[in-house]
C-alpha cells in the first residue's frame, strides 16, 4: 500500500515551527503529525528521523533568510545597506509573541549540550553554511561600499565581526527582550564602519 500523500511545504512550516518554539528535543513527531494531519508513519517515511526533517526545515529557512538579507544589502548607500541588515536580523528573531528567537543559535546550543545523541555532523554543517554565506553577503556590500569610498575598512575582516555581532544580539534578547537596545546597538555599529574606526 503506498504512503499517504501530503502537503509538504504545509509539514515543513509546521514542523519548523514547533522546532522553533520548542527546539529539537522538545518536539516530537507524533506533535507535527497531529497539527499536520498527517500520518506519523508517513513522516517516517519521508524523513527517517526528526534530526532529518529537522534539518529540511533548516535548510528552506536558511534559503528564505538569506534572499532577504541578499535583498537589503543590494541596492542603495553602504548605510543604508548595512542598516537593512541589520533590520532584518533583528525583526528575524525578535518577531513572535513571545520572540521565536533564532532557529541557528537554538540549534547550535542544543548540539553543544548533548552528548552522544542530538544531531550529527551534518547540522552542524548546514549551520556553518548559513554564517559563510551571510558573511559573504556582508563582505560583498562592504567591497561595494568600498569602491564608493563608502568604506575604508577591511572588508572581510570586518564582515566577519559585524556578524558576529549580529549573533550576539540574539543572545541579548534572550536575556533581556529589549529589541530598542538591540537596534541602538545596531546603528552604533554601523556608524563604528563606516566613520572609519576599525572594528
Amino acid at each position: 500500500m503506498r504512503p499517504r500523500e501530503f502537503d509538504n511545504d504545509k509539514v515543513l512550516r509546521i514542523a519548523f515551527e514547533q522546532f522553533r518554539r520548542k527546539g529539537v528535543r522538545g518536539t516530537s513527531l507524533t506533535d507535527i503529525a497531529r497539527e499536520s494531519g498527517v500520518l506519523r508513519g508517513s513522516l517516517y517515511n519521508a524523513f527517517a528521523s526528526k534530526e532529518a526533517l529537522f534539518l529540511r526545515c533548516y535548510e528552506r529557512y536558511a534559503e528564505e533568510y538569506l534572499a532577504s538579507i541578499q535583498a537589503a544589502l543590494g541596492k542603495g548607500a553602504l548605510r543604508k545597506r548595512l542598516t537593512e541588515f541589520f533590520d532584518v536580523a533583528i525583526t528575524n528573531f525578535c518577531k513572535g509573541s513571545p520572540p521565536r528567537g533564532c532557529p541557528t543559535t537554538r540549534g547550535l546550543m542544543e548540539i553543544a549540550s548533548v552528548e552522544g545523541g542530538g544531531l550529527d555532523e551534518n547540522a552542524r554543517q548546514a549551520f556553518a553554511s548559513l554564517l559563510t554565506r551571510l558573511i559573504k553577503l556582508v563582505e560583498n556590500a562592504l567591497r561595494d561600499g568600498a569602491a564608493r569610498g563608502e568604506f575604508h575598512g577591511d572588508p572581510r575582516r570586518t564582515a566577519l565581526h559585524i556578524v558576529t555581532l549580529a549573533r550576539g544580539l540574539v543572545v541579548l534578547e534572550r536575556a533581556f527582550g529589549d529589541e530598542g537596545q538591540l537596534r541602538a546597538i545596531a546603528r552604533h555599529t554601523v556608524d563604528v564602519v563606516l566613520c572609519g574606526s576599525h572594528l
